[in-house]
């Protein structure tokens, strides 16, 4: 069983309405040798896409992101929910994202000094549920001119249609966590 199911099973809290609580490791406070084992695993499947960055949304999925990043040798990237005064509005792409857990829709922005259409993208993000947010970075890539090569997840909720929305949009979607249900408060992972 790999670091990261073992955590889920140890510390992850099952709420009302299949929401994971996995706070103690991956989303508030975050375990390293998690996040070490997460990277080794998106490295391993995703070595041979010719990455040039990894994108994710802030703020959850920045850890692990930096770390497949630091792994690949390239520049990380997150979208931000909030426009810096740094960035003009002509000078950024924007997408609205509608994140299932906090049930709250946000514009989230890159600045388009930092992704062209030459880059080989790599999103990460720590949940798959609806795809919501890894639609909407992809949305950011396509409007770039960019490719997305591939959407590395944390932890999925298979039970939920966040997969078959982004392979039917033909994506490459690798999870390092698949789980089945949560059903009375169980979790069951899918193999």
């Amino acid at each position: 069983m790999s670091n990261l199911k073992q955590m889920v099973l140890d510390y992850g809290k099952v709420y009302p309405g299949n929401v994971l609580k996995v706070d103690s490791f991956l989303n508030h406070q975050i375990d390293p040798h998690v996040i070490k084992s997460i990277e080794n695993d998106f490295y391993q499947y995703f070595k041979n896409k010719g990455i040039t960055k990894v994108l994710t949304i802030e703020s959850s999925g920045i850890a692990p992101a930096l770390m497949v990043a630091y792994r690949f040798d390239v520049p990380m990237l997150f979208a931000k929910k909030a426009l810096p005064s740094t960035i003009k509005s002509e000078d950024k792409y924007e997408t609205l994202v509608h994140s299932y857990t906090k049930n709250t829709s946000s514009n989230v922005f890159i600045s388009k000094e930092y992704l062209d259409k030459d880059d080989k993208v790599l999103i990460i993000d720590d949940f798959l549920a609806n795809g919501e947010a890894a639609a909407g970075l992809a949305d950011l890539i396509e409007q770039s001119g960019a490719e997305t090569v591939g959407i590395g997840i944390c932890i999925e909720k298979s039970f939920q249609p966040g997969r078959e929305r982004l392979e039917k949009a033909g994506y490459d979607v690798y999870s390092t966590c698949r789980i089945k249900s949560l059903g009375d408060g169980k979790i069951e992972f899918y193999e």
